[in-house]
């Protein structure tokens, strides 16, 4: 191996200026995410906030109703990804090889795991909201087209998937929202304290 080969590496065997200062920036972004992990409302209302930004720039600008469109399918595959587990118990049904989700009462219990985690589904959709948002300073990405329709197959599409993934939730009983461990009464204690 000559000098050079290696990524990142000048012609003196030395990390290039550019590499370093990617490096870095990446080292940043990712501290900055794991600061973030903790504090999911927060990140969410930041989410929300920035959609609320993106909507008002594409209604005063009147155009880019493609990449808001592009924007609302990538969402609602994220969603469908999150609401998903991560092993397709449909797929399951025949072969016996792995576990799979309890369909009956005295099964064993093992836990709803994801296919797309919460903190995976925040960041995708952030970054989804951040590039249509630099989308709409382009004037190539304004495609005029008749928004309404648009609107309407984005419903239907909606209402549809929705549909599927819903009847899929019943058929192999799952749900994807738990709140934290169940927390169970024992026996009330009926006997009186006594006092000294």
């Amino acid at each position: 191996m000559s000098e050079g080969d290696s990524i990142g590496e000048s012609v003196h065997g030395k990390s290039s200026v550019v590499y370093r200062f990617f490096s870095r920036l990446g080292q940043i972004y990712q501290s900055w995410l794991d600061k973030s992990t903790p504090y999911t409302a927060v990140r969410w209302i930041v989410t929300l906030g920035l959609s609320f930004i993106y909507m008002i720039r594409v209604y005063l600008l009147q155009g880019w109703y493609i990449v808001t469109y592009a924007l609302g399918i990538y969402h609602l595959n994220l969603f469908i990804a999150f609401l998903s587990p991560k092993v397709d118990p449909s797929l399951m049904e025949d072969s016996d090889d792995g576990p799979s989700l309890p369909t009956r009462q005295n099964e064993e219990f093992r836990p709803f795991i994801r296919r797309l985690p919460e903190f995976k589904f925040w960041h995708s959709a952030t970054k989804g909201i951040l590039v249509a948002m630099a989308c709409t300073f382009f004037e190539a990405f304004n495609v005029p087209v008749f928004w309404p329709i648009l609107v309407m197959y984005f419903i239907m599409l909606f209402c549809i998937t929705m549909k599927r993934q819903i009847k899929h939730m019943i058929k192999y009983r799952y749900i994807p929202f738990t709140h934290g461990k169940r927390k169970y009464k024992g026996k009330e204690d009926v006997g009186k304290t006594f006092a000294s």
